[in-house]
Formats: C-alpha cells, structure tokens, sequence
C-alpha cells in the first residue's frame, strides 16, 4: 500500500496521489508545481501521520500563530486520511478505470 500521499488543490477540491516513497513523493510535489490547474499542499505519511507542507503553503503555516497551526494541522490530516479511505474502499467496476495522474 502507498504509505505517502501527495495533496493537491483543483478546482477548489483536495485530491491526492499515492506514492510508495518519500522520494517519489517529493517528485510528484515538484512536477505538481509546474501546472497551472493544480494547486500543491504537501505529502501526508500514513505510517507516521504527520503531513509535510509544500513550500509556499509551509510559508503561511510558519505565519499563522499557534491555534491557527494547530487547527490547519488538523484539518489537513483529517482531509489526507479521508482521501485515503476513500480510495481504500474504491473497487472499480468491469471495463472502468480511475483517471490517470493528469486526467
């Protein structure tokens, strides 16, 4: 199972890509940053549940005081592990098949 997830914004909605390491994670966060449609948040690691900020959006939590960390800590884990289930529980149909990557 992909122990790390990738989040990102599109169109106003979390989604995420499973990864099975770190560095492949911090690969699909950088190639993220290049587009345009998808907005980048940061890698979520199941097995520790701690979630990694991406860059510009660690900026801002480094700006927010310390309720204000705490509640968007939160949120964010909360937000990744629902994501997680969800697709954990996923089973596809015959002759379906999930959206690739950049669909």
């Amino acid at each position: 199972m992909n122990r790390f997830s990738v989040l990102y914004l599109l169109n106003g909605q979390y989604h995420h890509v499973g990864s099975n390491s770190h560095d492949e994670a911090v690969a699909l966060l950088n190639k993220l940053q290049t587009t345009t449609k998808r907005t980048p948040v940061g890698i979520y690691d199941a097995k520790t549940e701690l979630f990694e900020w991406e860059p510009n959006q660690e900026e801002q939590y480094n700006q927010a005081d310390i309720e204000e960390q705490g509640r968007m800590g939160k949120q964010i884990i909360t937000i990744a592990q629902a994501l997680r289930r969800r697709d954990s529980s996923w089973q596809p149909t015959s002759g379906f098949r999930r959206p690739s990557f950049f669909a």
